[in-house]
């Protein structure tokens, strides 16, 4: 068995804005924000996102491409350490789920994925000139009640979506995709999810996932156990 990758902290970038370019939100800061849907605060109040500088490079591009369009791209998350993600599933909306932990999984268990290597990016877009976040037929990480009942309203193969919503999609889908294509890389619309977009199983199975422990203090992530 071959042993995986170890990812360096030197290449992890630190998602800041880059001068206005786009917009870094980290959601799972804070317990009250209206997109966190967890209940609780997974990342500590001064934590900032990371990704792995490939795919860092190829969210660059997509800002840029969209920045041309009159669109600011918002990060919404990116890296995501074992810790935060364990708290993920034993925050109070996944206890209420456990079925959301179980295969097809909803929420992964700590260390799988492309998050916890920074090889997977949560973004949406906001129109420029008004501020105002695009229409993508529903918020970042919505999740349904019975996901076994089919399609939902985030999957990119649901339907039952309005031309605009449908076009809007699109237009992020199109950015991101065009911004690995011009880095060389190669980008999974992960289909539950309209907003996430990482590297290829295959590229992120490589890698060892990153605990809190491989970074130095001011990178560390995780909230201390706020979710149990």
């Amino acid at each position: 068995m071959v042993a995986m990758k170890k990812i360096a902290v030197e290449d992890l970038v630190h998602m800041d804005g880059h001068n206005g370019l786009y917009v870094a939100d980290v959601v799972y800061a804070d317990a009250a924000h209206p997109e966190n849907v967890f209940g609780c605060a997974l990342y500590r109040a001064d934590a900032q996102i990371y990704l792995h500088e490939r795919l860092a490079d190829v969210v660059l591009h997509a800002a840029e491409l969209a920045q041309k369009d009159g669109y600011v791209l918002w990060v919404k998350d990116g890296l995501r350490p074992m810790e935060a993600q364990g708290l993920m599933g034993e925050s109070p909306i996944a206890r209420k789920h456990p079925e959301w932990l179980v295969a097809p999984r909803l929420i992964s268990p700590p260390g799988a994925g492309g998050h916890p290597r920074g090889m997977a990016v949560d973004v949406t877009l906001y129109d420029q000139k008004t501020n105002e976040e695009l229409d993508m037929g529903t918020p970042f990480d919505c999740f349904p009640e019975d996901k076994d009942a089919g399609i939902w309203p985030a999957h990119r193969e649901y339907l039952d979506l309005s031309d605009a919503v449908k076009a809007n999609r699109a237009r992020l889908d199109d950015y991101m995709l065009r911004g690995a294509a011009l880095c060389g890389e190669s980008l999974l619309p992960l289909p539950a999810e309209w907003w996430d977009f990482r590297f290829y199983p295959e590229e992120t199975s490589l890698y060892a996932p990153i605990s809190d422990a491989d970074l130095p203090p001011e990178m560390r992530v995780s909230a201390n156990n706020s979710c149990i």
